[in-house]
């Protein structure tokens, strides 16, 4: 179980390292988040909540993605690949199998918050216009993680 939590900070650090540094990250470390991720999560809960919850993780996953689709090719007039980056698409969908609904919402919209502040704190500094969205929400849920771990948050697990 250790061996697991270590492994999952060690890829989010990873994918928050390229992701800042080159807005480049290898794609196997979105497969090894979502097994960790969701092994975790079975473990803290039951089977049947664990296939609910992850199916209802993936429906407000692809809504998600629909706006975004329709958004980037009605109002920026673009296509999706020049809006948001295939990383950042293949860890919303290695989150999914993260947490309950509930959590997974709450988080992933507050790692969505996180992502911005971080941004706007650090655009003046960084020479790439783009946002490295996968890297600072690794560094989120690299925050929730720990804090669940340590018991500064209550147990993500169960809402």
């Amino acid at each position: 179980m250790i061996f697991l939590k270590i492994l999952l900070v060690f890829s989010f650090l990873i994918v928050l390292w390229q992701d800042v540094q080159s807005r480049e990250v290898y794609w196997f470390l979105f497969p090894i988040i979502g097994v960790c991720c969701g092994f975790l999560y079975f473990l803290n809960t039951k089977p049947e909540l664990f296939l609910i919850s992850i199916f209802m993780n993936l429906i407000f996953l692809s809504i998600l993605l629909l706006v975004i689709y329709l958004y980037s090719k009605y109002k920026l007039k673009s296509s999706l690949k020049t809006s948001i980056g295939s990383g950042d698409v293949l860890l919303f969908f290695a989150l999914c199998l993260s947490f309950s609904s509930v959590s997974f919402i709450t988080c992933f919209v507050l790692s969505l918050t996180f992502s911005l502040v971080l941004h706007l704190l650090f655009k003046k500094r960084d020479s790439i216009k783009t946002v490295p969205l996968a890297g600072y929400m690794s560094l989120f849920f690299v925050l929730v993680y720990l804090g669940s771990w340590t018991g500064l948050i209550d147990s993500l697990y169960i809402i």
